[in-house]
């Protein structure tokens, strides 16, 4: 009886082997595009974030509502009147 050989000695070596592996091609320029949509939410959240940032009392408007309250011929009847127009409007009076 022969025994004739079948391979190597070794049966893992011949899996254990490695090839080399080629270099990816490098892509070409990636490009992005934005939907109009996309664009349209994305100024939306840029001004709702300044709107956040925004002080709720305007501190130039006050100083000047307290210039004119502080000058004495500022106030006369037609300022009154006007004020309690207003005033009368806004409840529905």
């Amino acid at each position: 009886m022969t025994i004739e050989r079948l391979g190597p000695v070794d049966p893992v070596q011949r899996y254990s082997q490695t090839e080399k592996t080629q270099r990816a091609a490098k892509p070409e320029n990636d490009s992005v595009d934005f939907s109009d949509e996309a664009r349209m939410k994305a100024e939306v959240f840029h001004i709702a974030d300044q709107v956040r940032k925004t002080p709720d009392v305007r501190a130039d408007r006050v100083e000047e509502v307290k210039r004119k309250l502080e000058d004495p011929n500022y106030i006369d009847d037609v300022i009154v009147e006007h004020v309690a127009e207003q005033i009368m409007d806004m409840f529905s009076l």
